[in-house]
């Protein structure tokens, strides 16, 4: 408990610049990779992330120097010829986008290998602590890296904010945006400055191989939760924050642990249980509402069966055993004895003597059933021209899903017809 509170104060200026530093570059990458993931350009970070490292390279080069400022524009530079180069290759070649993405970031990231190779033989002294590119170090930030980090976020932040319209409109549907003027080319070239900016400032707190992750599993976490881009990019910058804050505790509680594969760890754990806990489009949840409409359509499906068997014999409301149900409709046995007890414990059927009969409830939800199918099998045959004896399995479908909205609107244009195609009476009450 000690140690959260000596984290939190703040008092330790390494701390402070870690802190701040993990935060700002975590949040606004995420904010601005937000749009990449929904243009569905994953691949993109890695590739810009893996391209910048001939860039730092190059740079100390020919600086001779580890200038953090000269380093940062020679990766920005390559950074942005990647993409560029990714780009151009799509567009004018026969070679596919994510091929493009692999060829650039493998060769890319081979020249930075190759370059860093030959900067550790060179014997610069100057050379210390360049290969922390490849994997981060967020426990070296200092005052001036959090001034950089603390710019470049405003210019990530602002623009995001001014061009947040045209860059929705890019990422969902871009012919529609070329359609109304806007200068496409334009915009993807200042969200792909962006996303290499962000990248190329990123690295020094969590390295090459893991800035990606940064860019965009916060906003894959994100997408999970909503379907509004706005909340979606606030929880994005939310996440990316928190993951910034719990790396940097991390590594200060253990100072053995590196705060930046930390970060991504948070994140990776963030998006799994989005992925599994979402209460929408998480995984149990998913699972959780097919099961309520396998259930449902069972159910249903009982109810039909049932109402049938009572035209036949004129008698809705007779006892019937499990084998009379079954000789109308080829039931799994267990799933219709459980279909049974639920629609018992709804108040749809009633059990007396081991037989079911229906409750007036019941007898009600199945008559619409019955009539729904057979005014889907009139409609299909009617404004479809299907054949009468082709439309039973598709009408068996749709009986489930159609509104009393729907309902009303299709008895009104079949102008209520009283038979099916088959001559079975359609119930209307």
């Amino acid at each position: 408990m000690d140690s959260f509170f000596d984290f939190f104060s703040l008092q330790d200026p390494n701390v402070r610049f870690v802190l701040v530093g993990s935060i700002l570059i975590t949040a606004s990458s995420a904010i601005v990779g937000s749009f990449t993931f929904l243009k569905k350009k994953a691949l993109v970070g890695d590739a810009v992330a893996h391209a910048v490292l001939p860039g730092v390279c190059l740079s100390f080069l020919l600086y001779g120097e580890k200038n953090p400022f000269i380093l940062i524009i020679g990766a920005f530079i390559t950074g942005w010829l990647a993409l560029v180069l990714i780009d151009f290759i799509s567009a004018k070649s026969k070679i596919k986008e994510d091929t493009a993405i692999g060829l650039i970031l493998s060769v890319f990231f081979g020249i930075g290998i190759f370059l860093l190779t030959i900067i550790q033989k060179s014997g610069n002294a100057a050379q210390s602590g360049l290969d922390q590119f490849l994997f981060g170090k967020a426990a070296s930030l200092v005052g001036n890296d959090v001034i950089t980090f603390s710019i470049v976020a405003i210019i990530l932040v602002c623009a995001v904010l001014f061009l947040f319209k045209e860059f929705t409109l890019l990422s969902f549907d871009a012919d529609f945006a070329n359609t109304i003027g806007l200068p496409i080319r334009g915009l993807e070239l200042v969200l792909t400055t962006l996303t290499v900016l962000a990248v190329v400032v990123g690295i020094q707190a969590v390295g090459v191989v893991l800035m990606a992750a940064m860019l965009i599993t916060p906003a894959a976490a994100a997408r999970f939760w909503t379907e509004k881009i706005q909340t979606m990019i606030w929880l994005a910058a939310i996440f990316g924050a928190f993951s910034g804050i719990s790396g940097a505790y991390i590594s200060f509680v253990a100072p053995s642990m590196p705060t930046g594969p930390w970060i991504v760890i948070v994140i990776s754990t963030i998006a799994i249980l989005s992925f599994f806990f979402a209460p929408r489009r998480g995984i149990i949840n998913r699972v959780i509402r097919q099961r309520k409409i396998k259930n449902q359509i069972g159910d249903e499906n009982i109810l039909k069966a049932l109402y049938q068997l009572g035209e036949e014999e004129r008698n809705y409301f007779d006892e019937r055993s499990i084998e009379n149900i079954l000789s109308k409709r080829p039931f799994n046995s267990k799933s219709l004895i459980k279909g049974l007890k639920r629609l018992r414990r709804e108040g749809y059927l009633k059990l007396k003597n081991g037989k079911w009969s229906f409750s007036k409830s019941g007898k009600n939800k199945g008559q619409r059933v019955v009539k729904l199918h057979r005014l889907w099998e009139v409609y299909l045959t009617t404004y479809l021209r299907i054949a009468p004896d082709h439309v039973h399995e598709d009408a068996d479908t749709i009986e489930h899903i159609l509104t009393p909205e729907l309902e009303a609107r299709l008895e009104k244009l079949l102008d209520y017809p009283t038979l099916d195609p088959h001559e079975s009476e359609i119930p209307y009450r």
